[in-house]
């Protein structure tokens, strides 16, 4: 029997997080070609994290990075489907919900490819979020379905989407069990900064929706700098660029960073006081390491995380931001919401079976 090919799209650093437990995985029983789209195309948002997590180097690097949300995920269509036309992969795996993830289950669905989807059934009901049209039109071309929660399946049901469904679990859990033992022995950020653990809050926000607004961005800036607290602020390249040239100001107590590595982010993450961000896998991070998390956006795709009272969302009001840091301290139990950190092979499981 011939091995099986599988083409896995990735373009963005929470998506090599994600793809590194489920490559894996797949090289016991296939052969994995990896697309890079250049989503993220700088060093420290891209190359680094596939030296880290221990992924072989793409076997297709784009370099589409820039330019607006058409603009890109139109070339990285052109230029995906040109490599499907060439390898003829048996499954196109894609990740969550970036244009590169759009782009390569529309250029699946041009070239009739079986489209396998990992964090399917994500739903924050907000479409003016790019991430939520996303989301929605890769699902609908999705034959095979790898949903995180019970939450994501219900939310399928209601879309009318039901063959090819699976809960595995959520591979981003996976890779952090992982990935956190190795941060412990490899990671000096805390001596490098002068952190002590449960003594700063950690902050990220890298959303459209927060960073392409002024004012809602210097609305972030100035409740980060009323925290009582020092703030650990590790800038996204599109967030520096916006802070910069709109002139914002930022506080004292406000340590701006260049981007970590993800064994680095691990462990400020796990060490925090509190973690303020608008990024969906932090929230879900800050909920299985027990950090109490405030969300800078009025909704979310991972509902649950808030229903058990360890996330808080709070949009970018400054009153509310300073209100949650100040006086919110969550207790209560936290649940396994998000498997038994065998996502990755229970996806291959499946992959196995369906591409027999």
């Amino acid at each position: 029997m011939s091995v099986k090919t599988v083409a896995s799209i990735v373009g963005a650093r929470p998506q090599f997080i994600k793809a590194a437990p489920v490559s894996r995985a797949l090289a016991a029983s296939f052969r994995e070609v990896l697309i890079h789209t250049g989503q993220h195309y700088d060093y420290g948002m891209s190359d680094v994290f596939f030296q880290e997590m221990e992924m072989h180097p793409p076997d297709f690097h784009l370099g589409i990075g820039g330019g607006t949300h058409g603009e890109q995920t139109g070339k990285m269509l052109m230029e995906i489907e040109k490599i499907l036309n060439a390898v003829k992969p048996d499954c196109v795996l894609v990740y969550g919900d970036t244009n590169s993830t759009l782009a390569g289950a529309l250029a699946a669905a041009k070239t009739q490819i079986r489209l396998a989807h990992v964090e399917a059934g994500l739903r924050s009901y907000n479409r003016a979020m790019p991430e939520e049209i996303n989301r929605v039109l890769t699902d609908h071309v999705s034959a095979l379905l790898f949903c995180p929660t019970d939450a994501a399946i219900e939310n399928l049901a209601k879309e009318g989407i039901t063959n090819g469904v699976h809960r595995v679990g959520d591979v981003m859990y996976d890779a952090l069990l992982h990935n956190l033992v190795l941060a412990r022995k490899h990671s000096t950020i805390l001596e490098v900064l002068g952190l002590e653990k449960r003594t700063y809050a950690l902050a990220t926000v890298h959303r459209a929706a927060n960073t392409d607004d002024p004012a809602r961005m210097n609305a972030i800036l100035n409740a980060l700098g009323s925290l009582s607290t020092r703030v650990v602020f590790p800038v996204h390249p599109r967030t520096h660029k916006i802070i910069r040239e709109s002139g914002l100001s930022v506080s004292k107590n406000v340590v701006m960073i260049e981007p970590v590595s993800h064994f680095d982010i691990l462990i400020l993450q796990e060490n925090a006081d509190c973690i303020l961000t608008d990024s969906g896998g932090m929230q879900k991070e800050a909920y299985v390491l027990g950090v109490r998390c405030i969300t800078l956006r009025e909704e979310t795709e991972w509902v649950e995380t808030v229903h058990a009272a360890w996330n808080k969302l709070v949009g970018a009001d400054v009153n509310a931001i300073r209100d949650a840091f100040e006086t919110w301290h969550p207790s209560g139990e936290r649940p396994a919401l998000y498997g038994n950190g065998q996502a990755a092979g229970e996806i291959c499981q499946i992959l196995n079976a369906e591409l027999s």
